[in-house]
């Protein structure tokens, strides 16, 4: 049961988190009660925790729904632009505190709560996270719902509703083992399906080419049916749309094998079409060239095409009937952005829909296609980028496999007109790879159907333009576009970080909470030790928090005093989890070495899921586990150093585990990290990083200062030059001694004295064919920790850098990214007005 809170507290938690009028309470309450009864038919004798926490998220929800409908018959009466934002994940998490925030609901929750002799966050804790993806892709998207909705744009999210989101990762004897995450078990408080909306979706079959032009025919269909979850605003009564796709049979589906007897088989066959939704892809940053994959990929996008033309078609509210026909005007009302190339077929999927259903002419429906369309890549890494084989679109989809052999003739007649006789660049800009067997290109397809493209990290955007799509670039400069990623400061720092946001809500008062630039006002607190405390304070009350988290979960005795040396992200080569390894290692020998000296005490915590078919991630795994294992039953250490992994990191554990962290480690291989978004809300929560000049990182040390961050390691043009020359691990083994004997201590078994070559092949990999030069960092990285170590025994000198990063955060925010989409991609204008609020008598259709 929570504390009462005193007068102070009640002072302290008014502003940010909502007022907890005496009415509200009690409806709350009525509420509560009344849906726990008619919705959950439970009296509180029978009632488990899991009832109340759905009693208490209808009961939220019911605030939602006359602003849902308001919001959308607003649309509809106004008729603004549209944007469509489609993307194979959506890394939600939990929904029920972050729509109490946007509500400011969350004190008069924790009120009604309290009055019921029931804990809000013991209730919070029974909601599953909603992992519908791998990372920060996935999360970005959702960072941008938020977004959109809080600067009042007309906005959708389009995706797959996956009945198993990423994977739950559990540990076992070191190992990461997978189990299934079958999140939708007890059911869904947040979504609404819509079964009117319902479309098909067709696969296989062939074409016919017929006078009046082209028919796909003896397709196989699989129906598409919707699900809603509202996506409100930050308190401007805005309540957008997020629709997820799910699979099912028509009712037909395989029936002809009735005649035969087959009916129970046929029956059973339905799991085939309905395995679509099934389950989300766990890879981030790798390409797997899978049928069912493909499947999903024109799965989302047919559905989401036919659902964005009908309303295209429709827009009057509560209407069926056509109102617009004329299609040159679809560029004017509707806007599709690509959340990397994963929705790719979205451009010939339009161009089939305008050319062989609408009947318009080829040149008239490329013009709208490419007006329509925009595409946002997430990586340079080549494994990461999609090439499918065209056998498999000439099985799957063999009508978009005639349209995307239209648009590369067209293309590549463009290329030699403008470059004539480079044969070269003819091969290397073709949508279709040859040798090897024909692939299609899907960035490529990507770039020539859309009428701009876009990184999403300055640095990012510049290396797109300077190699990958070098020649596109050249063709075309003027499609080339940065968008920086942000993070919902909702969310990231309100919701997770209550403390500090009310920190500095005392100090500049609340409107950086939708304008985050304000926070820039906080360099005047700077010398402030008032302030300064304060915000030290905040920190040690996460890390307690946080600790007794720790000890609950791992058994292991927590030193609050300690930095808090947080790497959580996927596992990667690229990410360089093993650089920190290497660090950990030296820093535990050097304490060996001199066991009574002053040193800096540590934890380091390093979460993040492997991909199941990766192999070195989970290695590397493995080499963390077994070096906490040594370092942490280590008496000569004792608590000065302990190294815990992170198990089944997500969006929660993001919430509690950045707001208690000190130290980011943000470690990539320069040129390797598109951007980052957890540096970014490491950062807003007072943390300070460690990183290359990678991704997001070097946009962070501008507006920090760059002496407020610890930036070590090869640049870009480093790395570059090093490719160049040749990298040779073993030159730095030799020369470094501390890095040899941390290499000779995992290849011989010191970490794992019963299985001396478990780490063979990683040594292996590191010594002889490193991609990612971690040896070629490792100097100047472990120089660099050193600095880390001698500012934390200084923790005023410290908490002032702290203060530095968070005012400097204004620009990481989802609301300043998104509104540079619209203005420069979408021809969308955002706005801070407020829509009208609800009168929950009225109400209406919503679509």
């Amino acid at each position: 049961m929570s504390k009462p809170l005193s007068d102070h507290d009640r002072k302290k938690q008014i502003s940010v988190r909502g007022l907890a009028g005496v009415e509200n309470v009690t409806e709350l309450k009525q509420n509560f009660n009344r849906h726990l009864h008619f919705t959950l038919v439970k009296d509180r004798n029978v009632a488990t925790k899991r009832d109340y926490y759905f009693a208490l998220a209808h009961t939220v929800r019911e605030h939602l729904v006359g602003r849902w409908i308001r919001t959308q018959q607003h649309y509809y009466e106004k008729d603004p632009k549209r944007v469509y934002y489609i993307s194979l994940e959506f890394y939600m998490g939990r929904t029920l505190q972050n729509t109490m925030v946007n509500l400011a609901l969350e004190n008069a929750c924790d009120e009604a709560m309290y009055q019921l002799g029931l804990d809000m966050e013991e209730l919070e804790d029974m909601e599953e996270d909603a992992g519908l993806g791998n990372g920060g892709l996935g999360r970005l998207a959702a960072c941008f719902l938020d977004s959109m909705a809080s600067l009042g744009l007309a906005a959708y999210g389009y995706g797959i509703r996956y009945e198993f989101g990423i994977f739950n990762q559990k540990i076992v004897n070191g190992w990461q083992v997978e189990e299934a995450d079958d999140w939708l078990r007890y059911g869904n408080p947040w979504e609404k399906a819509r079964p009117e909306y319902m479309r098909p979706v067709h696969f296989y079959g062939r074409t016919e080419h017929q006078p009046d032009g082209v028919k796909w025919v003896d397709t196989q269909v699989v129906l598409a049916l919707p699900y809603d979850t509202p996506v409100p605003g930050y308190r401007n009564n805005v309540v957008n749309t997020m629709r997820l796709w799910s699979a099912k049979a028509p009712c037909e589906f395989n029936l002809k094998d009735f005649n035969v007897g087959g009916y129970i088989q046929a029956v059973l066959d339905r799991n085939l079409a309905e395995n679509i939704s099934r389950v989300l892809y766990p890879n981030d940053n790798f390409f797997e060239g899978k049928e069912l994959r493909l499947k999903q990929e024109y799965f989302v996008v047919s559905a989401t095409l036919q659902d964005i033309i009908r309303r295209f078609k429709v827009s009057k509210f509560g209407s069926r009937e056509i109102a617009r026909t004329d299609f040159s005007k679809l560029p004017d009302k509707v806007a599709i952005q690509l959340n990397d190339t994963h929705p790719a077929m979205a451009i010939p999927e339009l161009m089939r829909v305008l050319v062989d259903e609408e009947k318009l002419s080829w040149e008239k429906a490329w013009d709208i296609c490419v007006r329509t369309c925009a595409y946002t890549n997430h990586t340079v890494l080549p494994e990461a980028l999609e090439r499918w084989p065209v056998d498999l679109f000439t099985h799957l989809l063999p009508r978009h496999l005639e349209i995307v052999y239209e648009i590369n003739r067209r293309h590549l007649e463009k290329v030699a007109a403008k470059f004539p006789g480079d044969h070269d660049r003819l091969r290397r800009m073709s949508l279709i790879e040859e040798g090897g067997g024909k692939r299609i290109n899907m960035a490529h397809l990507c770039i020539v159907g859309s009428h701009a493209v876009n990184g999403v990290a300055r640095i990012h955007s510049d290396i797109l333009k300077a190699t990958i799509f070098k020649d596109f670039y050249e063709m075309e400069p003027n499609k080339f576009q940065n968008k920086t990623n942000g993070i919902t400061p909702r969310r990231w720092l309100v919701m997770c970080n209550p403390g500090l946001a009310e920190v500095i809500a005392e100090r500049i008062g609340e409107d950086f909470i939708r304008d985050l630039d304000q926070l820039q006002r906080l360099r005047e607190f700077v010398n402030d030790d008032a302030f300064i405390r304060d915000v030290a304070k905040v920190k040690q009350e996460n890390k307690l928090k946080f600790a007794v988290h720790l000890e609950e979960h791992y058994k292991v005795k927590i030193n609050p005093n300690s930095m808090f040396d947080v790497q959580v992200k996927r596992i990667h080569e690229y990410k360089r989890q093993l650089l920190n390894c290497l660090h950990i290692i030296t820093y535990y020998n050097r304490i060996k070495r001199e066991p009574n000296k002053q040193w800096t005490p540590r934890t380091v915590m390093i979460g993040g899921k492997a991909a199941p078919g990766y192999h070195t991630a989970k290695m590397i795994i493995r080499l963390i586990t077994a070096i906490g294992e040594v370092v942490n039953h280590d008496p000569v250490v004792g608590d000065r150093l302990k190294v815990i992994f992170l198990e089944n990191y997500r969006v929660t554990l993001a919430e509690r585990a950045i707001p208690a962290s000190d130290l980011s480690q943000q470690i990539s291989t320069a040129g390797t990290e598109a951007s980052g978004t957890g540096n970014m809300k490491f950062m807003l929560n007072g943390a300070l990083t460690i990183g290359t000049m990678d991704g997001a990182n070097v946009e962070m040390a501008e507006e920090a200062g760059e002496d407020n961050l610890f930036i070590f390691g090869m640049r870009v043009d480093d790395v570059d030059a090093l490719d160049k020359k040749g990298y040779h691990a073993e030159e730095y083994y030799n020369r470094l001694p501390e890095l040899k004997q941390a290499i000779d201590q995992i290849a011989s078994g010191f970490f794992s004295p019963k299985q001396p070559d478990l780490f063979k092949e990683i040594v292996n990999m590191l010594m002889h064919h490193d991609r990612f030069k971690v040896f070629a960092d490792y100097e100047d990285y472990i120089k660099c920790q050193d600095k880390v170590n001698a500012l934390y025994k200084n923790p005023k000198e410290w908490t002032k850098k702290v203060i530095y990063n968070i005012a400097g955060c204004g620009k990481f925010s989802s609301d300043r990214t998104i509104a540079q989409y619209a203005r420069e991609i979408w021809g969308m204008e955002p706005t801070l007005e407020k829509l009208p609020a609800p009168d929950d008598k009225q109400t209406g259709r919503g679509c």
